[in-house]
This record gives structure tokens, sequence and C-alpha cells, in this order.
């Protein structure tokens, strides 16, 4: 019988506070970059996701994300945490409470569809809104979750890696805010007026605590107190470093100027981008991954969202789908068992099969949740509206959606 640890135990449960502290932390980062008028709703949405998909998660959510089932998606002998009790469970986690593990793994269910935000920020109904993160959530996050990370799963059982959530949260997240954002069209003036951020310093907080929070993200998907944990760590730190420094001088050669905004777009880069590697890639992965992020990225963003036109407000897409796809491929270049004996080699370490069941994961995740997020927007949209009209967008969501401002002093 598997015994519990408490160096492990007591880890796991820190980890799982860090990833909290995540979604607060982009309601900042987001929040910042919304105009004024918008800033209450978006950090209405993000505490409303931590508190909806807490109660999801513990009622049903978890079962069906890792309890046993088919290729597709578990069972629901978990529901109300039925059975998920304070042994280990050896399947997911040896040496820490069954808890510990479904507690650690709610927040990752919690941020996945707070990251959507990004995508269709200042305009949609907070009904809607409340519904779309309930259904999200149950059709797409947990399907995803259990394809990719339950020992049951359809990817899984393909020897997909992904450590911390690339292909889980990342990619499914932004593929999600795409598909949103094309069913509900780009924002009141988007073509014609200018839609500065309100709030730099609270976009550069926000970061700043996502990086903080994310060494539990990375770290703790370890789910022990070892070695593993120390190296995810070290590269988790490495590529979000490299990553802030290649946006930036992105900037400088092509826009004249170096931003703190650029900057800290460029360290979430790099810190969705090394997710899925954190456990199998050293240091020198961790410095291509995050060099080359910020150049995908950035592309993304100033280049093929312009031509394209459509109003993926925040860059959700542009940096969480195209960071984690890269970071879902590169881990089948860079991963190597002299870091991860759990793990495989990669390409560059004389496995290529391993990069094709990377790019078999990448594009299941992608289709996967591009349909299934689309006909979940278009339904609400079709029978309760998803959008606000356009008189209350121009007014902004702060006062037509919750009735209250965020500064009572105008300029």
């Amino acid at each position: 019988m598997n015994t519990v640890n408490s160096g492990d135990t007591a880890w796991v449960l820190a980890s799982a506070a860090l990833v909290m502290l995540m979604t607060p932390g982009l309601a900042f980062f987001y929040g910042g970059m919304v105009r004024r008028k918008n800033v209450l709703g978006v950090l209405m949405q993000c505490f409303t996701v931590l508190c909806v998909v807490s109660l999801q998660w513990v009622l049903f959510g978890y079962s069906l994300a890792f309890g046993s089932g088919s290729p597709f998606i578990g069972g629901l002998q978990w529901a109300g945490l039925h059975g998920v009790g304070f042994e280990p469970n050896a399947d997911y986690a040896a040496t820490i409470p069954h808890q510990a593990f479904m507690i650690f793994q709610a927040m990752f269910a919690v941020i996945t569809p707070a990251l959507v935000i990004g995508s269709f920020a200042e305009r949609m109904k907070f009904s809607a809104f409340l519904l779309f993160t309930v259904l999200w959530a149950t059709l797409v996050y947990d399907p995803v979750c259990h394809m990719v990370w339950a020992v049951d799963g359809l990817a899984h059982k393909w020897g997909t890696l992904d450590f911390a959530g690339g292909t889980v949260v990342h990619i499914n997240a932004g593929i999600a805010g795409l598909a949103t954002a094309l069913v509900l069209g780009r924002r009141v003036g988007y073509e014609n007026k200018s839609m500065p951020i309100h709030n730099l310093p609270f976009t550069v907080l926000g970061a700043a605590l996502l990086w903080f929070g994310w060494f539990g993200f990375n770290a703790g998907s370890a789910l022990a107190a070892n070695g593993l944990a120390t190296s995810a760590f070290v590269v988790t730190n490495t590529a979000t470093a490299a990553a802030g420094l290649s946006w930036a001088f992105m900037e400088w050669k092509f826009n004249g100027k170096p931003t703190m905004l650029g900057m800290a777009s460029g360290a979430v880069a790099g810190l969705v981008a090394i997710t899925p590697a954190s456990g199998y890639v050293d240091v020198t992965g961790a410095i291509v991954i995050g060099l080359l992020v910020s150049v995908f990225c950035f592309i993304a963003v100033s280049i093929i969202k312009p031509k394209f036109g459509y109003d993926d407000s925040l860059d959700a897409f542009g940096v969480h789908c195209i960071g984690g796809m890269w970071g879902a491929l590169a881990t089948g270049l860079f991963a190597t068992k002299a870091v991860n004996s759990g793990g495989g080699d990669g390409l560059f370490y004389g496995n290529p099969a391993q990069f094709l069941i990377q790019v078999k994961a990448v594009i299941l995740t992608t289709v996967y949740s591009f349909v299934m997020t689309f006909i979940i927007i278009k339904i609400i949209d079709a029978t309760m509206g998803a959008r606000v009209s356009p008189e209350e967008e121009v007014m902004g969501l702060d006062l037509t959606q919750h009735h209250e401002r965020a500064y009572t002093v105008l300029e």
C-alpha cells in the first residue's frame, strides 16, 4: 500500500495555492489591458470562474476528467468526491492524498476557462458568461483533460507528453478564445477607434503574479518535492526570462522601442511554452523554447491578427494557443530521459516518433476545442444572446452588468 509522504503533500498543497493565485493574477493582467469602463467586468469574470469551476470540479468535473470511463471522458464514480479520500491513488500520485491531487488539479480547471476571457473581453453578457463557463468546463475542459492526462485517455495512451498543460490548458483555452471571438464579432469601434490599455501597472502586477504562481503550475506537477520539481522550477524561470527579452528585442527591431507591455507579454508567452515541456527538457531546450515562442507569438499578435481582422481582445489566442502549440511541439523536439526517466526522448535525442505523437495531440486538442466551443457559444447566442447591446458596450460592462464603477474620480 502506498503511504502519504508529508513533504510531497506539503509541496503539492502549496503548489495548489500558487496556482489558485494565478487566477487573481490573470484578473489584474487582463484587467489592466481593457478600457477603464470594463476593468471590474474582467475582475468579476475571473473571480466568478474561480467560484463556479471550484464547485463544478468537486461535484462532477473531477470525476469526468480523471475517473475511469471511455478514451474520451471519465465516468461519475467520483462525483461529489465519493471515493476520493485521504489515501494516495497510485494511478496519479502515489505519495500524496487523493484529495490533494484533486484540489491541485482543480486550480488548473479554474484558470483554463479564465484564460478564454481574454478573447471575448468587453462584450459578453454576464448571464451568458455564467452559462458558457459551466458548459465549457464540462464539455470541453473535462474531456480534453481526460484524453491527455487520465490513465485511460486517448492521447495519454498515445504517449503524449504534457507535463503541466500545454494542450490541456493553453491550446485548449486559446483556440476556444478564437472560436468565441469569431462568433461574437468585433467590439464596437474596433475598426476605427483606438482602444489603449487603461492601467499598465495592473498588467505588470498581473504578469508578476502569474510568473510567481507558475512555479506551482509547473514544478508542482512533479507531484513530489524532488529533483524533477527542481528541474521544472529552473527551466520555467529560464524560458520565461529568455522569452521576455526576446519579445522586447522583437519590438525594438520592428517598432523602434522595447515596451513594458511587450516584455510582460513575452514573459507570459514563455511561461505558456515551457509548461508542457517543463518536466522533460533541460535548460538548453528551455532557452530555445523561450527565445522562439516570442517570435511566433509576436508574429501572431502583430501581423496575423491585423491581417485577418479578428478581435482577439487581449491576445489569448495569439499567446496561449500559439505559445501552447509551440511548447507542445517543442517537447517532441527537446524532451530527454536524462531529465525525466518516466518521460521520453524527443526528435533531437533520437526519437522522431515522439514528435509525431505531439503533433497528433495538438491537432486533437485544437479541433475538438474549437468545434465544441463554437457549438456552445452559437447555442447560447441563439437562445439567450451572448453579447451585450451596442449601447451597453459603449457604456461599459462595469455599469451595465454590475452597476458599479472601478474609479469614482474621473479625469
